[in-house]
């Protein structure tokens, strides 16, 4: 088998859920639909990212349609505006936290977590790809020493 390339049972497996929840995660639109058609069906390394990602967010206590709009890059429903720059830039970006409020833990890097109020707020996989990079340059400039 080529690596990147799995069957359903193999993405079930690898992603700790059965075959009936992968069927299920793509008609809920949590997951891509596999590559190919009939016998040639088959998943990518993708698909796997996307299965342990819905897993990771339920157990946080995300619901699935709010893993569905995170996916889908839609706004969270009842979601608070976003803190405007200005209140960040001056450190003023406070939001009380609530009895059941949802903090999404994304890790950006080996040792690097990102804590984002809100599932719908967690970042896609292209933002947190970018972030690490970005991340990565600081530290090429020594910008993350505490000085």
């Amino acid at each position: 088998m080529d690596e990147g390339r799995y069957s359903i049972g193999e993405i079930a497996e690898r992603g700790g859920v059965t075959r009936r929840t992968v069927r299920y995660y793509v008609q809920r639109g949590l997951i891509p639909e596999p590559l190919g058609r009939g016998r040639g069906e088959h998943y990518a390394d993708e698909h796997l990212a996307a299965v342990l990602r819905v897993r990771a967010l339920q157990e946080q206590g995300a619901s699935l349609e709010e893993i569905r709009r995170l996916m889908a890059g839609e706004p969270p429903a009842g979601e608070p505006a976003a803190l405007p720059a200005a209140a960040i830039a001056t450190g003023r970006a406070r939001r009380e936290i609530g009895p059941g409020q949802l903090w999404v833990r994304q890790a950006v890097l080996p040792g690097v977590e990102l804590h984002v109020l809100g599932a719908g707020r967690a970042l896609t996989e292209r933002q947190l790809a970018a972030l690490a990079r970005f991340i990565n340059e600081l530290e090429g400039e020594g910008g993350t020493d505490a000085r």
